[in-house]
């Protein structure tokens, strides 16, 4: 009995139909083929142009696929020029892979899911699906052609065997088309929403989701894939690396992967694991009459079953193409922000120099110029200058007199991007976190009431914004590549640019070689694309995330009017004298390090935490109220905690002797949350120097 959509046609017919399209473009390629075959044959490796080869080359070397300085190494020893050390780049991709290539492959595994059906109180598993965003889940049109079908399948994440060969704990969940679903019958791809996991988590805070991009350079001819499925609706499986990518289309790719139908709707990897298209179909081979052949050769008929058929290779739409089809979608706020979802390096958003363009504003005053291209988001010394009022604060959090014996005191003080969250729900989170390093210490719990919390993000984020209705700069539109490109345009004093291309730098970002990506009618970007994708890519952190950091830092140590501001405030909400516990996050490490230069005589900082912080960086510490490494004015004791997988603690741990004697613990914080602030205090390295201090031991 056939699966019958609302379309009215069953799913056997929508897959038959790809299957066909697929041996047409296939039989039609035929002279590409040849070609592409004839070069490898004759020992060229990858045979495609040499301005392909010079961007993958350059992808992979970003996305550390391979060790820089092996590359050095081995290309300065035959003394290659440009074309053939890009070609031997990708070869030593190719043999060589980063130890990261098993445990990336892994996290990618965990974002697929197999796609089963209800029918007659039976559940057939019949296809598979990928997250791309943390609602969105993509698969064929074939699989999922309609709202309605959507309905009566499910997903399931950890279909799989363990490390121990046994059965993993399967995780169900819904599907929410009504929350957003589309679907292209020429691409045969779907996209829809899942409902949240039964603990009310989204799916892809769970499992991870993959970045779909727009750049060029992740696939070159000749290079080789990997699949991740369910074929035949079995336990999840791996087809890994026994192939080779022949002929690349408009549209669609044409690979050799031994794939089963239950593969239809995998992702394609390459060896960094970036979804490079989204498997629909197996190739067929044909007779002069069309007619799809047996393994016998005789013409193949639908009762023979698929495992009868001769398959000459496999057929993978091209993701940028399904990006180029979600881009010109027109859709409602609500299911634009889902879509947005997909993070900045899907390309759907607007044309930098469209936004930028709609975001400009002009300085107040019937006579002053516009200014070109400064989005209200970007400008703060004009704020300051020019008086704008600040927003009406939302106050900080003092300790209850009596806490700590009423001489101690354990002061939180927050980073960015905090302006609309509750001053009283950051504190017990922060407290929450640091409750559970303290337990794992043995250590006694403190009281969230007992902890003094001043609160500046409004204050900042109003410097930032501004008084225009434009707003902020937001995901929806622009890139992270293009905001970049304003907030260095408008730092105050030049040197966002420089912050980034460091923290690139520190993290062994290659200073050269070219960095394209392909946009729907922009051309291609500006070159801080680069080092925002390589910080995301050796990170838990995305590049939006990334380049706003970068911005607010740049702002707060460039613009002296912010400083004293955020200064102050924090200063409304601080004790007048006893021993200070001084817990700083992210931003807040930066601002605590300068605040210690204002603390009351009578004040006495004991204890410094510095978590998450970008300290270690010469444009942030050359840029302090003390400029240069130093050990913060009257500090008794420091720890530094920092994770390998945060973006932010770039430059940690801090190893310039002028820093002084500090403890350095390495947090191996959650994956998603390298640098969330409860992460870090829940370790009890962290945790047990506060605690100590707080019990005067």
């Amino acid at each position: 009995m056939s699966r019958v959509s609302l379309t009215g046609r069953s799913n056997r017919e929508l897959h038959e139909h790809a299957t066909a399209e697929a041996a047409r473009r296939y039989e039609d390629s035929a002279a590409e083929r040849e070609r592409v075959e004839n070069r490898m044959a004759a020992g060229v490796r990858f045979p495609d142009a040499p301005d392909a080869l010079a961007v993958r080359a350059d992808r992979i070397l970003d996305r550390g696929g391979l060790s820089p300085s092996a590359v050095v190494s081995d290309i300065h020893r035959d003394s290659l020029d440009r074309p053939d050390a890009d070609e031997r780049v990708i070869d030593l991709s190719n043999e060589l892979q980063a130890w990261n290539f098993l445990p990336r492959g892994v996290r990618a595994g965990a974002t697929v899911a197999r796609i089963t059906l209800r029918r007659e109180g039976r559940e057939l598993p019949y296809g598979t699906g990928f997250l791309v965003s943390p609602r969105l889940l993509m698969t064929n049109h074939h699989v999922l052609p309609d709202e309605g079908f959507a309905r009566q399948c499910f997903a399931e994440f950890n279909a799989q065997v363990t490390v121990d060969n046994q059965p993993d704990t399967v995780v169900r969940t819904e599907f929410d088309p009504g929350a957003f679903f589309t679907a292209d019958q020429p691409l045969d791809f779907a996209l829809v929403a899942l409902a949240p996991t039964p603990d009310g988590r989204p799916p892809g805070e769970i499992f991870g989701w993959n970045r779909l991009s727009v750049q060029l350079g992740k696939l070159v001819l000749g290079e080789k894939v990997n699949i991740i499925g369910h074929p035949d609706g079995r336990l999840k499986e791996i087809v890994l690396r026994d192939n080779a990518v022949l002929v690349r289309l408009d549209d669609f790719l044409h690979y050799r992967t031994d794939t089963r139908p239950g593969n239809s709707g995998s992702p394609v990897f390459n060896d960094q694991w970036e979804v490079v298209a989204l498997h629909h179909s197996g190739v067929p081979k044909t007779d002069d009459q069309g007619r799809v052949l047996r393994k016998d050769g005789r013409p193949w008929s639908p009762g023979d079953g698929d495992d009868a058929i001769e398959w000459a290779a496999n057929e993978g739409v091209r993701v940028s193409s399904i990006l180029k089809h979600l881009a010109r979608l027109d859709l409602d706020p609500g299911r634009g922000s889902l879509l947005a979802g997909m993070g900045p390096d899907s390309g759907l958003d607007q044309s930098a120099a469209t936004a930028v363009q709609a975001l400009t504003v002009t300085a107040p005053g019937p006579t002053a110029p516009p200014v070109p291209t400064a989005p209200a988001a970007v400008t703060a010394t004009a704020r300051v200058s020019e008086g704008a009022p600040a927003p009406a604060p939302k106050k900080g959090l003092p300790a209850r007199p009596t806490a700590f014996g009423g001489h101690r005191h354990l002061l939180f003080l927050h980073g960015r991007d905090q302006q609309s969250k509750d001053p009283e729900a950051l504190r017990l989170n922060w407290t929450a976190g640091l409750n559970r390093g303290l337990t794992l210490a043995s250590l006694p719990a403190i009281d969230p009431k007992d902890v003094w919390f001043p609160f500046y993000g409004p204050l900042l984020h109003h410097f930032v914004t501004g008084e225009s209705t434009a707003g902020a700069i937001a995901p929806d539109q622009l890139s992270a590549a293009a905001a970049a490109e304003v907030f260095a345009a408008q730092s105050p004093t030049g040197s966002y640019e420089q912050l980034l291309y460091e923290a690139a730098a520190r993290t062994g970002m290659p200073q050269d070689g070219p960095a394209v990506r392909e946009r729907f009618g922009a051309g291609v970007s500006k070159p801080l694309h680069r080092p925002l994708s390589w910080l995301a890519a050796r990170s838990d952190l995305d590049e939006w995330t990334i380049a706003l950091f970068l911005r607010d830092v740049d702002l707060y140590l460039g613009d002296s009017a912010v400083r004293q501001a955020v200064l102050d405030r924090v200063m409304e909400t601080m004790p007048g004298s006893g021993e200070l516990v001084l817990v700083t996050h992210s931003l807040g490490t930066v601002v605590g390090v300068d605040l210690l230069t204002r603390l009351p005589e009578g004040l006495d900082p004991v204890l410094l935490v510095t978590a998450g912080s970008p300290l270690g960086m010469d444009g942030v510490n050359e840029r302090l109220l003390v400029r240069g490494p130093h050990r913060p004015a009257r500090v008794h004791d420091w720890v530094n905690v920092w994770c390998p997988n945060d973006a932010v603690a770039i430059g940690c741990p801090l190893e310039d002797e002028r820093w002084g004697k500090l403890t350095q613990p390495v947090a191996s914080n959650g994956r998603e949350r390298a640098h969330d602030i409860d992460e870090y205090l829940g370790h009890p390295e962290a945790a047990g120097p506060i605690g100590s201090v707080l019990a005067g031991h």
